[in-house]
């Protein structure tokens, strides 16, 4: 059934539905009030009572009387049915040796160039592939590692953003079961991970800038959580302006926001209008922080974030990079135009899927024996085009 001949009502819920599982909406997010959801969609308040009433009585939104209502997440029902990818390696008549990939979402290239690492590695193997994602929620990383282990050889998990350990990697280590994290390790623990040297990345970020003339260099992330990669790319800015003999300004480290493409959140950095085109919500504070010119050159965490700052800096009339300059983490689509112009810094994520694979696959021929964890850190690169340059 095509969307337009579904009742109004269920579309309304598969709206939010959509925004739930993308992330874009997450936990204790408030929704907008019944009167903004009548305007948005004309509809009726009875059509939007109804679809609230079953969002919640299925579990994807709570209601606070007087308040308004919120995203509790994604139902376990929901999980159950909707989050499994098997990927059968090609050439192979049965498959019976499974590994399983544990990943929060394919919500960019970056995640995109992790699986075709991971599944080339494999290709030639006798695994096939088991993927389920988590939607960066730590109790589905939860539900999705317990309802693996017990079906796959070995696992390969992309942790969540997380305040806290996740008890069941915890356990996987305590009973020596085959496991690989990929991009982010956990402090303290040691286990088998692959990653790109965060240190090192925004050491060759900050030393580029600085090369160019830059003073003012401000570092941003719109990650809700301050995450180990987080945590260690900022030591590496720290450490490069250390290393110049420049003090450390506070205000130039960026972190205190979120950037959320959903419509009436308060968090929002970009709204669509009726005739669907974006607009810059120009009370954000990442949007005075450009406008006002606080810095002269930008280090964007990831790649959105760093599409984000060229938008805004475009919609304030800055010229990039004659005003401004724009160094982000990992590249964007070439087939984004003029985003893929971004200098960037590449963190060979195809190698930490294929370095994640390999050694998945010497941990698990060594499954019995005294375990010996490898931590290993790639070389990332700096890849300079259109979005740095010269101080003037």
């Amino acid at each position: 059934m095509s969307q337009d001949r579904e009742p109004l009502y269920i579309q309304i819920q598969n709206y939010f539905k959509d925004l739930i599982i993308t992330r874009k909406l997450v936990e204790d997010d408030k929704i907008p009030t019944e009167k903004d959801l009548m305007d948005q969609f004309e509809v009726s308040r009875i059509t939007v009572v109804n679809a609230l009433a079953e969002l919640a009585k299925d579990g994807w939104i709570y209601r606070i009387p007087g308040r308004g209502s919120f995203i509790k997440g994604i139902p376990e029902t929901h999980i159950a049915t909707s989050t499994i990818i098997e990927t059968p390696v090609p050439n192979r008549a049965t498959y019976r040796a499974k590994i399983g990939l544990v990943f929060p979402f394919i919500g960019d290239y970056f995640a995109i160039r992790l699986l075709h690492g991971i599944t080339e590695m494999l290709e030639a193997s006798k695994y096939s592939v088991v993927v389920m994602f988590t939607y960066n929620s730590k109790e589905m990383e939860k539900e999705v590692i317990r309802e693996l282990k017990n079906s796959v050889d070995g696992l390969i998990i992309f942790p969540v953003d997380a305040e806290v350990y996740n008890e069941e990697i915890i356990a996987l280590k305590m009973q020596n079961y085959p496991f690989v994290l990929i991009d982010r390790h956990l402090p303290g623990v040691e286990t088998n991970v692959v990653s790109s040297d965060s240190v090192q990345a925004s050491i060759l970020a900050v030393d580029h800038l600085w090369s160019l003339g830059h003073r003012n260099i401000a570092i941003c992330s719109d990650s809700p959580l301050m995450t180990v990669s987080v945590e260690e790319r900022i030591q590496g800015y720290n450490e490069a302006l250390k290393q110049k003999g420049a003090l450390i300004n506070p205000a130039l480290i960026l972190t205190d926001f979120h950037v959320n493409a959903s419509q009436g959140s308060v968090n929002t950095l970009f709204t669509t209008s009726s005739e669907n085109h974006t607009i810059l919500n120009q009370d954000h504070p990442l949007y005075r922080f450009i406008k006002n010119r606080m810095a002269t050159a930008y280090i964007a965490l990831n790649c959105a974030l760093g599409v984000h700052i060229l938008t805004i800096a475009k919609q304030v009339g800055l010229r990039v990079p004659e005003d401004i300059s724009i160094v982000t983490f990992d590249n964007p689509s070439p087939l984004l135009d003029e985003f893929s112009l971004l200098t960037h810094i590449d963190q060979s994520e195809q190698e930490i899927g294929r370095e994640a694979a390999r050694l998945l696959l010497q941990v698990i021929d060594n499954k019995g024996k005294q375990p010996s964890y490898k931590k290993i850190d790639l070389q990332p690169s700096l890849v300079i085009r259109k979005t740095t340059g010269q101080l003037n």
